[in-house]
């Protein structure tokens, strides 16, 4: 699948040409894009994927596609990780079995790139680490105060997750590696979990979710691509180690985000869903559509990061 033209609109820059970049997850929504962006700015690229046939078929012959890192010799020069691998979080009901599925794709595959590092003659420069703003747990519905990267987790499920995570990735450090954890929020575009968001409301049935009070934080995947870039393009002169929120600078509640949407979709949007039906579906997965948390991206901003898709209404527009 080829980016969007409204997606990726030039060249990302991450740095010097021709570095070997290692992606896992490269066949996900945002690493399929990343990869592409990559290539586009002349970097080579090493495509982690547990079907290496179907990541060859979509990510073209200039990706050179293995299964795991065990694949990788320990003279294997990369200059970067991008680790953005992981089982779906929504989706089946949290049980123990999936708990431990979802802990084996991020936690176990984590420390397993983590473990190669180790014994790797040329230890990567930067290491940008998948993680998500469940990290900070959830937030009362109208909180006064937005969270930053300093916001304490909670414990929680994904909290926890998201932690262990971070702790894995963190481990690269030991070996003189930069570790950036990159929490992302709700990633929107045309892929991922929007179409399906907005499926309710293209077919005239869409509303508030339990109330519509909650908080969402999002970011439009080109914001996503060109963060990732511009800390790629830092960790060549300073360091970009600490947790980075990967989320636009508004933050809107559920029932703001529907009616942005139907607005742009001329359709009506006034058909409420109780939290309590949701709730008996999904267990303690429902915190993530009735629940919420306002995260911002306080340190892209305070560093001087511009982003092209500030406030939902543009970044809507550009995708719909």
């Amino acid at each position: 699948m080829t980016p969007s033209p409204t997606e990726q609109t030039d060249i990302l820059h991450f740095g010097t040409p021709g570095q070997t970049v290692l992606v896992t997850g490269a066949t996900g929504f945002v690493g399929h894009q990343l990869v592409a962006a990559l290539l586009a700015d002349g970097q080579r690229v090493i495509a982690m994927s547990r079907d290496t046939a179907r990541a060859a078929r979509e990510l073209g012959s200039g990706v050179r596609c293995v299964m795991t890192v065990a694949e990788l010799p320990a003279t294997e020069k990369i200059d970067i990780v991008v680790n953005l691998a992981g089982a779906r979080i929504l989706g089946p009901r949290w049980t123990k079995k999936r708990q431990a599925t979802l802990r084996a794709s991020r936690v176990g595959l984590t420390n397993r790139v983590v473990d190669w590092i180790a014994q790797a003659r040329h230890k990567p420069r930067l290491m940008l680490s998948g993680s998500a703003i469940g990290y900070y747990g959830v937030q009362p519905h109208d909180a006064a105060t937005p969270l930053t990267e300093a916001g304490p987790p909670q414990p929680v499920f994904m909290s926890q997750l998201c932690q262990e995570w971070e702790a894995a990735a963190q481990r690269a450090a030991q070996h003189g590696v930069q570790v950036a954890t990159t929490r992302f929020g709700l990633v929107l575009g045309h892929g991922g979990a929007l179409p399906m968001m907005l499926l309710p409301v293209k077919l005239g049935a869409g509303g508030p979710m339990g109330g519509g009070r909650q908080a969402l934080s999002w970011i439009h995947v080109a914001d996503l691509l060109r963060a990732q870039a511009w800390l790629a393009q830092r960790s060549e002169h300073e360091s970009v180690e600490g947790a980075w929120n990967f989320t636009a600078p508004q933050c809107v509640t559920q029932r703001e985000f529907i009616a942005t949407a139907a607005r742009l979709l001329h359709r009506p949007a006034f058909l409420p869903t109780p939290a309590w039906p949701v709730r008996l579906l999904l267990g303690e997965q429902a915190d993530l559509l009735v629940e919420g948390q306002c995260v911002v991206p306080a340190r892209l901003q305070r560093e001087g990061f511009q982003f092209r898709y500030p406030a939902l209404e543009g970044a809507l527009g550009n995708l719909l």
